[in-house]
């Protein structure tokens, strides 16, 4: 009789589990390139009550006889398909059309190269902005002073030669083409290269790990960062003026939730069944 509540108090703490991992997506679903979670279930371990055998002479083979003991936690995925594409007309808006992420870093410091970026993480978000440069007070030579393309969070995103994309702060306007070319027009009117983005790519993306902030890292599942061009290693291209949306689908979480709920619910009632039964089992003594 124990085996059933048992296996109902497993339940219960699994679906626990999809429902948290549903209010997650719920709450994700307006968040730019968000990835939805799924939850795969197991069965545990069965006991054997009497096991197979092969047909004879004279009769025919049986089935073993097993009572399952519950279920368990298999899989919580992350669900690496495309978002839908916003547009919002704002030339740092980029959403990548593929399976490709954009690579944010933090400046080395240190020599021979302080400009190299380390610390590199990953993501599908792409809404970038201009920090104030390295001479924010600088009012002089605006030629020669740039201004660094960033995440929200500060991060400066991955250019050629593992270097960051500087536009001059006398920069009339910034463009970005679908290979990853950053141009703008300078003081004189003539439009100029910044560099080029460059994205990385997995051999599986759905072994990275979230680290928040919309950033994901590499993990000895998802195996070692790809980094190339725009294009290059089917990492997609580049839409500019506009962002990837969350791939969360409400109607889906929903039903899922609804399913999660009913789940609960009824291995509940196997507890209290399975305590109704023991009930009686007690009462026999009176």
């Amino acid at each position: 009789m124990l085996r059933s509540m048992y296996s109902g108090i497993s339940a219960m703490k699994n679906f626990q589990v999809k429902l948290d991992v549903i209010g997650n997506n719920i709450a994700n679903v307006n968040t730019y390139g968000f990835k939805k979670g799924r939850t795969i279930f197991k069965d545990l371990v069965s006991q054997q009550i009497a096991g197979a055998s092969g047909p004879t002479a004279n009769r025919g083979g049986v089935n073993p006889k097993q009572v399952g003991l519950g279920m368990q936690l298999a899989a919580i995925d992350t669900v690496h398909t495309q978002g839908s594409t916003q547009p919002t007309g704002r030339p740092l808006d980029l959403a990548i059309s593929g399976d490709g992420f954009f690579v944010l870093g933090e400046k080395n410091g240190s020599t021979p190269n302080p400009d190299d970026l380390t610390n590199l993480l990953y993501t599908r978000s792409g809404n970038f902005y201009l920090d104030a440069g390295d001479n924010p007070n600088n009012t002089t030579n605006l030629d020669n002073d740039f201004r660094y393309i960033v995440s929200a969070d500060g991060r400066y995103l991955l250019g050629t030669n593992n270097e960051r994309i500087g536009i001059p702060k006398s920069a009339q306007s910034v463009s970005i083409g679908s290979d990853g070319t950053v141009s703008y027009v300078d003081s004189t009117g003539a439009l100029r290269s910044a560099g080029k983005i460059q994205l990385a790519k997995f051999a599986n993306n759905e072994g990275l790990e979230k680290v928040g902030d919309n950033l994901f890292r590499p993990t000895a599942s998802s195996g070692v960062a790809i980094i190339g061009d725009v294009g290059a290693n089917g990492t997609g291209t580049i839409v500019s003026g506009a962002l990837e949306m969350s791939n969360v689908d409400l109607a889906e979480e929903f039903t899922e939730m609804i399913v999660a709920q009913r789940g609960f619910q009824a291995n509940t009632r196997i507890i209290t069944t399975s305590d109704e039964i023991l009930q009686e089992l007690v009462n026999l003594k009176k």
